[in-house]
């Protein structure tokens, strides 16, 4: 398949990047002036970068009447971190930029338009997460993305293409923004540091990035359309998540546990309901917890050797 993939120097992004190229497709990134593509080291150079941002619909429209793709994998988002979470760009930036983007997309011919929202979509929600769940979302960044789902979902029936939006929840592993929970955790172990945490009674649902990544592989290929949730589909106690962390690292490593107070709005249960996604495009998770905890410390203690 020709593919595009927007937002492919981030961190879900650059897996897609690599499972689509292993796969023996063709791909075409989306590349921001003067972004720093680290994560695409070693692959870059069997991609095609059209450079341009969301704002460039004609820099991206040139790129795709000269290659026209059937696929496109839409991963942009600015503001991705808590801080920046109710930012009024969330809307102002994010949504008109991906409806320039579906309007390239529909006049270059794509047949196929796979878009990745969030669990911030339903809004505050304990327990199992299910596609029958009404939204709610209380910050701009869930706003924006159930608006721009609405908004694409009913644009691609308008415009003759198949449209799959993947709910996506906690994603984990090897080149993650540094500033989340997992890498931030890996790193001060690995500086033998003692990290500060809450009680860690959450009951959260992590999948690791090449799941996700195959996830939406799975979408392209199953000719599927509708609204998913992405997850692992199994919840752990995040306390014993972090204990699987400080254990492939050092078991004698001491844990700040109920140092950290819970943030007012702490939810304590999350959890995806991906029978839907499994019924549609035959997808399961693949990787255990075990599993990628293990190749993620060892990226990041890979790294650490390296000074990097």
């Amino acid at each position: 398949m020709r593919c595009l993939v927007t937002g492919a120097s981030g961190f879900l992004g650059s897996h897609l990047v690599r499972k689509l190229v292993e796969d023996g497709h063709s791909v075409t990134v989306l590349l921001r002036p003067g972004s720093d593509a680290w994560r695409l080291d070693g692959v870059l150079s069997q991609v095609r970068c059209i450079e341009g941002s969301l704002k460039d619909a004609g820099k991206i429209a040139g790129g795709l009447r000269e290659e026209p793709v059937e696929v496109a994998f839409h991963l942009a988002w600015s503001g991705v971190t808590g801080e920046e979470r109710n930012s009024a760009e969330q809307i102002t930036r994010n949504v008109p930029g991906s409806l320039a983007l579906w309007r390239v997309l529909r006049d270059t011919g794509c047949e196929t338009l796979i878009s990745v929202g969030s669990q911030a979509e339903y809004g505050p929600h304990c327990g199992i997460l299910h596609e029958r769940l009404p939204t709610n979302p209380v910050t701009a960044y869930g706003v924006a993305k159930a608006a721009l789902c609405a908004l694409l979902q009913r644009l691609c029936v308008l415009g003759g293409m198949r449209f799959v939006w993947l709910r996506l929840l906690s994603a984990y592993g090897p080149a993650d923004d540094e500033r989340h929970m997992v890498p931030s955790l890996i790193r001060a172990l690995l500086r033998r540091e003692r990290p500060a945490l809450t009680a860690g009674e959450q009951i959260w649902d992590y999948l690791y990035v090449a799941d996700a990544a195959s996830a939406l592989c799975a979408a392209m290929e199953s000719r599927t359309s509708g609204v998913f949730n992405l997850g692992s589909g199994r919840a752990i106690a995040l306390r014993e998540f972090i204990l699987a962390v400080r254990d492939c690292i050092d078991s004698s490593l001491p844990l700040g546990f109920g140092e950290t107070p819970y943030r007012p709005d702490q939810v304590m249960h999350l959890e995806a309901d991906i029978s839907a996604l499994r019924a549609a495009t035959g997808w399961a998770p693949k990787i255990a917890i075990e599993e990628g905890v293990r190749r993620t410390v060892e990226w990041y203690r890979d790294r650490s050797n390296e000074g990097a």
